[in-house]
Formats: C-alpha cells, sequence, structure tokens
C-alpha cells in the first residue's frame, strides 16, 4: 500500500460537515461536466454509509497534489480550480470523526495519520492507496461513514442542481432565477455553488462568467463572498434580459417606487432604467418624480383617465431617461425609419399635450360688457409702455389656456413670440389690476425673448413696472 502526504497539519476549524461534503459533490459534478457522462448519484446504503459517485474517468492519487488544473481552468461552468477543496474536505470529515473511502479503476484509498516523511515530530493527514478492488470500476465512489441525513441535505442546499430553482432566463452573463417563493431568500450561485444569500433580492441568480473581481472573491471557504464581488455580474444578467416573464417582475417592482417596498435590484439606476424601458415596451405608461406627483395632480388624474399608467420614479432616473430619449431623437432624425425607443415621461406627456392643445379664441362681442371694459384697457397699456413690441402682431383672449412648464397649471397669459401673439386667459379679465399684471408680464417676454425666472426677463419686466410706477406717480 502506498502512502501520500496530504501535507494538512491545519484544517479550516470554521467548517461543518455540509462543507466537505459540498467539496465532494462539487468535485462529482465537475467530472461530470468533463467527462461528458452520466448524472452523479448520491444514495444511502441500509447500513448508513452515504455514496456519492460518479461515472467519469475515476480518481487518481495525482488529483491530491495542490495546483492549478489547466483542464478545469480553460472549461466552462466548473467549480473546483485548484485542487484544495478535496483535501480540506478530506480533512474536516476526519476532524468531524467521520470516515471516508474512495473507490476508483486506480485504486482503493482510505485516510489515517502518519509521520511526515524526514520529520518524524510532525503528523498529517495520509492517503493510503492500495489495488483497486475493481480494476473495470466506472467512475469515482466517496463512501461515507459516520455521517447523518442532515448533513447530506444541508449540503445538497448549496447547489443549485438540488434546490429547485428553476432557470427564467439564461443570459451570456448568467441566470436569472425564480426564487422558491416570493418571500424566500435570493440565493447567489457561483457556476451552480451557493456563495452568498440575499435577504431583499427579486431573484436568485447563477453567475457564470466569472470576472476578476468574483475570482479574488471566491475564498477557499466558499462562502459569505460580499455583495460588491457580484453585484456588477447581477446587473449585467439582469440588463441582458428581454424576456416578458422578467419584464413584468421588474416593472411591477418599479411600480412599488413610491412606497419604497422594492427590492435591492431596483435601488440600481441602471436596472432602473433598463426596468423603464421592459415596462414602456409592453404597457402604456407615464413616468412622474415625486414632485411632479404633487404639482400636477389634476394632469395625472387626466393621464390616467386617458388610460396611461403613472409610475412613480425618481429624479435621478428621469435624468437618465431623458439623455436617453435625446438619443433615440437624434437617431430618428439620422434616420426616420430606424425604430427607437422614446419612454414617456411627464415632461414629454405635457410637452405632448401642448402640442396637441387647441386655443379657443374669442370675439371682443363674445366678451360679457365687464369683460370688455377691462380688455379695452390694452390700447392704455400699449401706449404707456410705447406701443406693441415690433415682434408681436396680436392680443387675442381664449376661454382655454396651456399649462406652464412649472406648476403645470393652465396659464394666465402666454407668449408665442414663433407666432407673433399674445395670449390673455379669458378668467383674467375678472380684474383690471390682474389683467395689467399679466398683461405686462407677457410684454416683458415678448421684448426680452427670454423665458421665467431668468435675469433679462426680470430685467425687462423690472423696466416696465419702473414705467408705470412713474407714469401713476406723476399723475
Amino acid at each position: 500500500m502506498k502512502k501520500f502526504d496530504l501535507n494538512i497539519e491545519k484544517i479550516l476549524e470554521n467548517w461543518e460537515t455540509k462543507h466537505a461534503i459540498r467539496e465532494i459533490i462539487a468535485n462529482a459534478l465537475d467530472e461530470q461536466k468533463l467527462s461528458q457522462s452520466r448524472e452523479i448519484e448520491i444514495t444511502k446504503e441500509p447500513n448508513g454509509n452515504w455514496h456519492i459517485r460518479d461515472f467519469g474517468r475515476g480518481l487518481r492519487y495525482e488529483h491530491f497534489t495542490q495546483k492549478e488544473n489547466d483542464e478545469k481552468l480553460s472549461a466552462e461552468g466548473i467549480i473546483g480550480k485548484f485542487g484544495i477543496g478535496l483535501k480540506d474536505a478530506l480533512a474536516t470529515i476526519e476532524r468531524k470523526g467521520a470516515k471516508a473511502t474512495i473507490i476508483s479503476r486506480y485504486g482503493d484509498i482510505f485516510l489515517g495519520k502518519s509521520n511526515k516523511a524526514g520529520f518524524e515530530d510532525l503528523v498529517t493527514l495520509h492517503a493510503y492507496i492500495g489495488e483497486p478492488s475493481s480494476p473495470s470500476f466506472e467512475g469515482t465512489d466517496f463512501i461515507l461513514t459516520n455521517i447523518s441525513d442532515f448533513d447530506i441535505a444541508e449540503a445538497k442546499k448549496l447547489f443549485l442542481k438540488f434546490n429547485g430553482e428553476q432557470v427564467i432566463e439564461k443570459t451570456k452573463y448568467g441566470e436569472v432565477l425564480d426564487k422558491k417563493s416570493s418571500t424566500g431568500t435570493g440565493n447567489i450561485y457561483i457556476n451552480g455553488v451557493l456563495v452568498a444569500t440575499e435577504e431583499n433580492f427579486l431573484f436568485s441568480y447563477n453567475i457564470t462568467l466569472i470576472s476578476s473581481a468574483i475570482r479574488k472573491a471566491i475564498n477557499r471557504e466558499r462562502a459569505n463572498v460580499g455583495r460588491t464581488a457580484y453585484a456588477g455580474a447581477v446587473k449585467a444578467i439582469l440588463m441582458e434580459c428581454q424576456s416578458k416573464e422578467i419584464a413584468v417582475k421588474l416593472s411591477d417592482d418599479l411600480k412599488q417606487f413610491s412606497s419604497g417596498n422594492t427590492h435591492d435590484e431596483l435601488k440600481w439606476i441602471d436596472v432602473q432604467q433598463h426596468a423603464a424601458n421592459i415596462l414602456n415596451r409592453y404597457e402604456k405608461v407615464v413616468l412622474v418624480t415625486h414632485e411632479e406627483l404633487e404639482k400636477g395632480t389634476d394632469l395625472i388624474d387626466e393621464a390616467r383617465k386617458g388610460g396611461f399608467q403613472v409610475v412613480a420614479i425618481s429624479s435621478a432616473l428621469k435624468d437618465k431617461i431623458q439623455e436617453q430619449n435625446q438619443q433615440e431623437a437624434q437617431k430618428r432624425e439620422e434616420n426616420p425609419e430606424q425604430e427607437v425607443n422614446i419612454i414617456r415621461t411627464f415632461t414629454q406627456f405635457v410637452q405632448e399635450r401642448s402640442d396637441n392643445f387647441e386655443f379657443k379664441f374669442l370675439s371682443e362681442h363674445e366678451l360679457t360688457y365687464s369683460e370688455q371694459q377691462i380688455w379695452r384697457k390694452r390700447e392704455k397699456v400699449l401706449q404707456v409702455i410705447g406701443g406693441m413690441p415690433p415682434n408681436i402682431i396680436e392680443l387675442l383672449v381664449s376661454e382655454t389656456m396651456q399649462r406652464d412648464d412649472f406648476t403645470f397649471r393652465p396659464a394666465d397669459g402666454l407668449c408665442q413670440r414663433s407666432e407673433h401673439r399674445i395670449i390673455i386667459k379669458r378668467s383674467v379679465l375678472q380684474s383690471e389690476e390682474r389683467f395689467v399684471a399679466v398683461l405686462l408680464h407677457e410684454l416683458a417676454h415678448a421684448i426680452s425673448g427670454a423665458t421665467d425666472a431668468t435675469r433679462s426677463f426680470e430685467s425687462e419686466l423690472t423696466r416696465l413696472l419702473g414705467i408705470f410706477g412713474t407714469k401713476a406717480i406723476s399723475g
């Protein structure tokens, strides 16, 4: 019988039996994939012994050496890489008072402790390799003694293969998995092995394209990998998803933003934007910020009555969507036939409404007598300021009015420089004071060519007020 020093003096004290079994199962699954052999088997004998068996090429004593495995490094979807896990597993089994026997066509292997060659004062774990009891044995069989059913069940929970989480969508970065229940924990797998859990994830994930950050984070224990290591991979998986099922779940979660009940994936701005794109593809929506919800109450009601779903979003997401809309609009300008994905924000909804708005203009004789008296004061106002601005041809009264861009309420007045006109809302004619104020406001826009809350506009309005003030003081 040959004696192979596993070179283990100090073992992983925090490993439980389930972690050791996990490594044996992982090796079996890797061999199944590499050799393209049939499914592994995990069975129990009547005497209580457990068997973990693959049907691959058979384990050799060389597999106990600690080195990079070129075959495993170059293959996709493989769990082990360095030959460390198996030795850790055998040492843990020994420490826990259990026993492991390995059967393959290359020999029967038992574990035991022995003096280290050349260092008689050191005792390490050794593998004792005897002649194969079955030279034609197919694959490798790990026979575990004094292992409980509970330990086997707990070990199997560490694998996607045995957890029953179904794949919803597969991408080049990995798979999105349906959690076992809507209230269950989200699991993070790397090539099918559980490495972390997330209490507030919408889905579970199996990462199959391994980044350098994940490689560094996969420690010897394969557990408690931090979110910073896999967050990028999870986002990449979600950003690749296009299926209706993922779309519905992401968009339904996005709709919970206003209540603060979204899952953690929807706290990533990139995922929010992707969810908004998918939602826009399948449903008729208007995305609004909290501020817009508060200010545009009647317009929000109007949108809902028009068949739109109103979904609350953050200001940061609105900025991202507006930037995207600009890029999509540019694409359409360059190629009018190209299909683009414009997402309707509240600002766009208001603009579309304004573009389709129709004024209800009134002639002077349609006004009441008191309204006519106030409306005729326009001539005196123009006389005081020196006449009609050269870029304005007419002053009009309308029963209806567009909404302004700040309050989302119908404006009292509107200066349309492109149409060379100023429009006053009819309700303003209820007060001479209000009419003069609104008319001066719109005249200041016409003369300055500037919008509200700008220095140019305020300077012009101040000038006009000064003219009126001087006139009033001088009598």
